[in-house]
């Protein structure tokens, strides 16, 4: 470990330490200060975390994800459970994993189904050999998620959170799987958090979202179906410039910046620079609540 990180990890520790063994008091005068001191502690780690030297690659689209106000507007907490469904090459894992490690929480990531093939199994291999240094993501605990597999947590999950997936659950056929396993995983009164590229609601929604964007309605009847009650949205990661009508989908935009196959009729013409000036996609952000009135879920043989 490098004396930057040594330094970084010293004085989280230090904050969220004064912060825990501050002197609780009734009073209502010194209330407000003890609320102000917790709450400067925790938004020091997590200023702490995002400016990490492990960062270092990830920094440079933080202007375009917004992690901040988006872990924010979900309500991530010291000392919560969080799972990070399918975090494929770790984008918010670099963030999540160490904020939950010094916070003293619990992180998941699931991971691919290994039943779908060698390319799921060596995924999961260069994400498990990517986030193995305990001293910065602490114990990362996996669990598979797929159109097959069991939930992957029993009702103990006080956030769940999803960026740019909802595409991929529809494209394979799971999208109502996929939320019911986010119910099963939270506690009552959990979060599911979701962040997904915008189709706007005048287009028409292919069910297999082969575009990769999804409108709003469509998530929100998603969530409804398997239980959630909506709880607010935030246009923190809105992007006006994108109309979402690109020739190889949002795939056009960065940070793919994928190109139409030669030959094809949008090929033809086509301008790179053009998509390269919208941006990253524009995506909504989407809070979702279990019920606190929810039967928790009864362990195995009750």
């Amino acid at each position: 470990m490098t004396k930057k990180l040594l330094t970084i990890t010293s004085s989280i520790a230090a904050l969220v330490l004064l912060s825990a063994c501050a002197p609780k008091n009734d009073t209502t005068s010194e209330a407000p200060a003890e609320a102000k001191a917790e709450m400067a502690a925790e938004l020091a780690v997590m200023d702490a975390v995002i400016g990490g030297e492990w960062r270092t690659e990830q920094a440079a689209r933080d202007g375009a994800r917004n992690p901040k106000e988006t872990l924010a507007f979900f309500g991530l907490e010291p000392g919560h459970h969080v799972v990070e469904i399918a975090p494929g090459g770790g984008w918010y894992t670099t963030i999540l994993a160490p904020y939950v490690h010094q916070t003293g929480g619990t992180y998941t990531a699931t991971t691919y189904d290994p039943a779908a093939g060698e390319r799921a199994v060596a995924a999961n291999a260069r994400f498990a050999e990517n986030f193995s240094d305990s001293t910065i993501y602490g114990a990362i605990n996996t669990a598979p998620f797929g159109a097959t597999t069991e939930p992957f947590t029993n009702g103990d999950a006080d956030l769940v959170l999803s960026f740019r997936n909802v595409h991929n659950w529809m494209g394979g056929g799971y999208a109502d799987k996929a939320f019911a396993d986010f119910y099963t995983a939270l506690k009552p009164g959990g979060i599911l958090g979701i962040v997904e590229h915008r189709l706007p609601e005048t287009a028409e929604q292919n069910p297999q979202a082969n575009t990769g964007y999804v409108q709003v309605s469509y998530t929100k009847a998603l969530a409804a179906k398997a239980g959630f009650e909506f709880v607010g949205a935030s246009e923190i990661n809105a992007n006006s410039k994108d109309t979402a009508d690109h020739p190889v989908g949002v795939w056009t935009l960065p940070p793919r910046s994928a190109t139409p196959q030669e030959g094809s009729e949008h090929a033809e013409g086509f301008d790179a620079a053009k998509y390269l000036a919208i941006g990253e996609s524009d995506r909504y952000t989407l809070k979702f609540r279990k019920p606190t009135d929810a039967k928790p879920a009864l362990e195995d043989g009750s």
